[in-house]
């Protein structure tokens, strides 16, 4: 049975991190919907979220929030809002090394603004580039832009809670819910 009292949502292109994010922050075991990957010309990982993955966290004061993940794939976009309804937020992840991260981030910042106004940036795969991130930033300022971004490794506990923790804070001022 789930108990959350707060809905996050985890959406970004295959291959950000965004099943391996909740898995780390999870104090349950994830329900995945991994499939194998039939898609090797998007990613070559050999699994890939074909439905939404679960999980969830326990904050402070026994806050639960339910994490969900999104299927990456654009084909499975008629699911994006239904996943996102309730929710209070979203986290996007992008794949540093993907050929076009900033249009990425641009298509998956259009498409969530639409189901929530409230989301936060996890940039992944930055440790094996030599790429420069600063274009990321640059970007959000000219667009006026002010959602958190943080460069983040999805297997790591702290980065991805610092990430949730960032959009925690951003729902709090956007809807000055700090007392």
């Amino acid at each position: 049975m789930i108990l959350q009292q707060y809905k996050i949502v985890f959406a970004g292109s295959m291959g950000a991190g965004k099943t391996e994010a909740i898995r780390s922050l999870s104090d349950i075991p994830v329900l995945l919907t991994e499939a194998f990957n039939t898609d090797t010309n998007s990613h070559s990982k050999l699994e890939t979220t074909v439905g939404i993955d679960y999980g969830e966290v326990s904050l402070e004061d026994n806050i639960k929030i339910g994490l969900y993940g999104t299927p990456g794939q654009s084909r499975f976009d008629f699911i994006w809002p239904v996943i996102c309804r309730g929710a209070i937020g979203a986290i996007i992840l992008i794949d540093h090394n993907t050929e076009s991260p900033l249009e990425e981030l641009e298509k998956y910042l259009e498409t969530f603004q639409n189901y929530t106004e409230n989301i936060a940036i996890g940039i992944t795969h930055v440790d094996n580039s030599s790429k420069s991130t600063a274009f990321y930033k640059d970007w959000l300022v000219s667009q006026d832009l002010f959602s958190p971004l943080f460069f983040i490794d999805a297997r790591k506990k702290d980065d991805v809670l610092l990430l949730l923790e960032a959009l925690i804070t951003s729902v709090e001022i956007n809807h000055n819910l700090l007392t």
